[in-house]
C-alpha cells in the first residue's frame, strides 16, 4: 500500500534497508570522498591549542543554526552576551536560550555516551530532555502529532507527514534503531553510512511531541564521536542543512513515499564533505588568527599570555571578571588596567549594553561571521 501522510506510518519498516543501498557505486564512491574529508577536519581538530575550548565556539555556531531550522531565531549579539556572563544568560530571551540549551544538550549527550560507550535509550532522552528543558519522555499515542506545512509556505497548513502511534510501536521502533546503531556484528555497515540512515529513521519515528530535529542532529554527531570518526562532536552540519534546506526536506520525504535511500544518503554525504571542508576551513583560520594575536599580544603586553590568548577565543564576549578569575585578580582596578591595554593594544573592544560592559574579539565575532 502506498504512503498516505494524512494517516500515522505505523508500516515504517525497521532498519537497516536493502543492502542495495549501502553497495551502490555511487553511493560507495561518494562515501570515499567524504569520510577522508571527515578525516581531515578530525586532524584539524586535534591541532588546536585547547580543542574543547575552542569546540564550544564551534559548538555555539552550530547551535544557532540548528534552532533556526526549526524558526527558532536569535540575533548573535543577544546570544555572544548571555554566553559571557551566567547572569545575562538567566535574562536571555527564549529564542536564546533555546539556542543555548542545544549546545548544552549536546555536551550533556557526549559525556553520557562516552561514560556508557554507546547511544542508548537513556543518552536519548538525555539529549531531548536537555534540548527542550522537560522531563517528558517519547509522546503518548494521545499526541496526535502531525507535521504541517508553515504559515510562510506555499500550500500553507497541508499535511507534510503523519509520524508513527502506538506506545509499543514506537517502543519496537526506537529498539530497532539503538541496535542498528549499535550492533555492528549483525550490522556491519560503515559507520558514516549508518548515521544517514539512522538520521532519516530517527526523524520518521518522530518519537518526540517536538524537538525531533534538533535532537536528532545531535545524535548524529554523538555517533560520529562514539564511532571513532570524530573525537570530538564539530561537525557543523546545521549551517549546510538550513542553507539547503527545501532539499533536506524533500529527501527526506523521497524515502518515505518511494525509498529513495539512494538521493537521501548521497545529500546526507554531500552535506557531510561540505561541511567538513568548511568546518576545517573554520578551525584554520581561528587557529591562525589565534597565533596572530598571541604574538601581538606579547609584544605589545607585558602580561600577556597563551592562557589569555585561548580565553580571548574561547567566546566572543568576554567580561571583566572571567579574565580575573583566570589571573586571580579581583581588584577592580587592576583589571581596568589590564582591560585598558587589550583596548590599547586593539585586541578587544568595549561594547556598553546599560551598565554592562562587554569586551569583543571582533577578529573571533567576523571569523564565525564568514
Amino acid at each position: 500500500m502506498p504512503y498516505d501522510r494524512n494517516f500515522p506510518y505505523n508500516d515504517l519498516p525497521l532498519l537497516p534497508p536493502s543492502k542495495a543501498v549501502e553497495e551502490d557505486i555511487a553511493v560507495l564512491k561518494k562515501l570515499v570522498t567524504a569520510s577522508r574529508a571527515l578525516a581531515s577536519v578530525n586532524a584539524s581538530v586535534l591541532r588546536l591549542p585547547n580543542p574543547t575550548m575552542l569546540v564550544n565556539t564551534i559548538a555555539l555556531q552550530e547551535a544557532k543554526s540548528s534552532t533556526a531550522i526549526e524558526n527558532i531565531f536569535t540575533t548573535e549579539d543577544e546570544l555572544y552576551k548571555a554566553v559571557s556572563d551566567l547572569i545575562q544568560e538567566e535574562k536571555a530571551d527564549s529564542a536564546t536560550k533555546e539556542v543555548l540549551r542545544y549546545r548544552e544538550a549536546l555536551w550533556e549527550g557526549y559525556a553520557k555516551m562516552n561514560h556508557k560507550s554507546r547511544i542508548d535509550e537513556e543518552v536519548i532522552l538525555d539529549v531531548f530532555q536537555e534540548v527542550k528543558n522537560t522531563n517528558a519522555a517519547f509522546r503518548s499515542p494521545a499526541t496526535q502529532t502531525v507535521i504541517k506545512r508553515g504559515n510562510s509556505e506555499f500550500r500553507s497548513g497541508e499535511t507534510i507527514y503523519t509520524p508513527p502511534r502506538g506506545e509499543q510501536l514506537l517502543q519496537d521502533l526506537m529498539d530497532n534503531w539503538t541496535e542498528y546503531l549499535g550492533n555492528d556484528t549483525d550490522f556491519p555497515t560503515d559507520p558514516l553510512l549508518k548515521m544517514c540512515i539512522s538520521h532519516y529513521q530517527f526523524e520518521a519515528i518522530h518519537p518526540f511531541a517536538d524537538g525531533n530535529g534538533r535532537t536528532g542532529r545531535i545524535l548524529n554527531q554523538l555517533y560520529l564521536v562514539n564511532k571513532e570518526l570524530l573525537d570530538l562532536p564539530v561537525l557543523y552540519l546545521s549551517k549546510y542543512i538550513i542553507v539547503h534546506k527545501e532539499d533536506y526536506y524533500y529527501h527526506l520525504g523521497s524515502v518515505t513515499q518511494r525509498g529513495d535511500w539512494k538521493s537521501w544518503i548521497l545529500f546526507m554525504l554531500e552535506a557531510v564533505e561540505k561541511t567538513s571542508k568548511l568546518t576545517e576551513d573554520l578551525i584554520h583560520e581561528i587557529i591562525v588568527q589565534m597565533e596572530a594575536t598571541l604574538d601581538h599580544g606579547k609584544s605589545k603586553i607585558k602580561w600577556y599570555s597563551k592562557e589569555v590568548n585561548e580565553l580571548i577565543f574561547s567566546q566572543p564576549y568576554l567580561k571583566s571578571k572571567t579574565l580575573g578569575e583566570l589571573m586571580g585578580v579581583s581588584s577592580r582596578t587592576t583589571l581596568t588596567k589590564y582591560f585598558s591595554e587589550l583596548i590599547e593594544a586593539k585586541i578587544l573592544f568595549p561594547k556598553k549594553d546599560g551598565k554592562e560592559v562587554y569586551y569583543v574579539n571582533e577578529e573571533l565575532v567576523r571569523i564565525l561571521g564568514d
